[in-house]
């Protein structure tokens, strides 16, 4: 019996995608090979990664002039890959720290070359994001980096500055989940692992102009434009992921795209946050302005509770809401493929362990 899986990632995949993936798992197209077993530069293949550049650019509205790439290592290779490739000697970067995964961004990029954090939200305990009147970009900055949704936190951004730098965003939690201008950045990267496939691949939508700054000192293999001229088939892609994420943009324009999925995404945060919103019971922990939509987080009145509901809800047929291990609590990731169903379920419960336990 499949359980509501509430885990921040590996998430849960969409289950229309897992059974076509299953359905086509030992002969891919009338091939008599499984898609991990034939050639990347097949034209077999090749049709599966054109198939799935074209629909993450129908989907997220990528312009023209925008290379989209899929490599591997996730969202943490790209910590390292962002600086050796935007930012050059004597530059600085600007770093709009919101909590855990800025604070990777931030380290990453100290190897690499000068830092400036034009915002902290340490004295509040990472548990906001900033308004566009809370910092000051410096002029002088390559680039500006931001984490568009922190997991562990669970703050999300609902508004993107303008800057006049390049904007760059890790968007791993939350890409896909809504409507956003990606004119409006210079680079995106993700791990694919929260909305669009599984996990071991990491997606770039870079500005072409952006492939040209990396300096030959840099190791080809780390290199945009080395991936962007080869079709992100440089080396052998991650061929199953790829397949998946093809799969997983045909089940969102079956939705009805990214409008009705944003719509959905919208509701289940709602009923989540109205059931916590309705007793001191529960405790959210993210300040209600910057409260993410995919990552909800709270606490119970003690540790001994929280792990007594973790319990009770896993036997319940509800994983993987237990916090994450650096912060403890309780959270819930409702990703896209999270059905609202699930988050019924969850609240339901939640009324239930309050009326024994309140």
């Amino acid at each position: 019996m499949r359980v509501y899986n509430f885990g921040a990632g590996p998430a849960a995949l969409p289950l229309p995608v897992l059974e076509k993936a299953r359905a086509e798992m030992l002969d891919f197209g009338g091939t008599g090979m499984s898609i991990m077993e034939m050639s990347h530069r097949s034209k077999t293949y090749q049709a599966v990664i054109d198939a799935a550049d074209a629909g993450l650019r129908r989907i997220l509205g990528v312009p023209d002039n925008y290379a989209v790439l899929f490599l591997a290592g996730g969202a943490s290779q790209q910590f390292a890959m962002v600086p050796l490739n935007l930012l050059g000697p004597g530059q600085v970067v600007n770093i709009i720290h919101t909590g855990a995964w800025a604070e990777k961004a931030l380290t990453e990029a100290k190897i690499v070359g000068r830092t400036r954090v034009i915002w902290d939200g340490k004295d509040r305990n990472y548990m906001t994001v900033p308004q566009p009147a809370d910092w000051r970009e410096t002029r002088d900055a390559a680039y500006v980096h931001l984490t568009s949704n922190e997991t562990i936190g669970g703050v999300q951004f609902h508004q993107f500055p303008q800057t006049q730098a390049p904007l760059v965003a890790d968007m791993s939690s939350d890409i896909m989940s809504r409507r956003f201008n990606v004119a409006d950045f210079g680079l995106i990267y993700a791990g694919a692992q929260k909305n669009i496939g599984p996990s071991g691949l990491g997606l770039v939508i870079i500005r072409q102009d952006l492939l040209e700054i990396c300096p030959d000192t840099v190791s080809k293999f780390f290199r945009y434009r080395t991936h962007a001229a080869e079709g992100s088939m440089y080396n052998t892609p991650n061929t199953w992921a790829v397949y998946i994420v093809k799969l997983i943009c045909d089940w969102v324009e079956g939705l009805g795209g990214l409008e009705a999925l944003e719509k959905l995404n919208d509701e289940k945060a709602a009923i989540l946050y109205d059931a916590l919103d309705a007793s001191a019971f529960w405790k959210p922990c993210a300040e209600k302005s910057a409260r993410s939509k995919m990552n909800v987080t709270w606490r119970l009145a003690s540790e001994e509770l929280e792990a007594k509901f973790v319990k009770e809800a896993t036997a319940a047929g509800l994983a993987m809401l237990k916090g994450h291990r650096s912060v403890g609590g309780l959270r819930a990731s409702i990703y896209n493929a999270c059905e609202k169903q699930g988050v019924l379920a969850l609240t339901q419960f939640m009324r239930d362990f309050e009326q024994k336990n309140g």
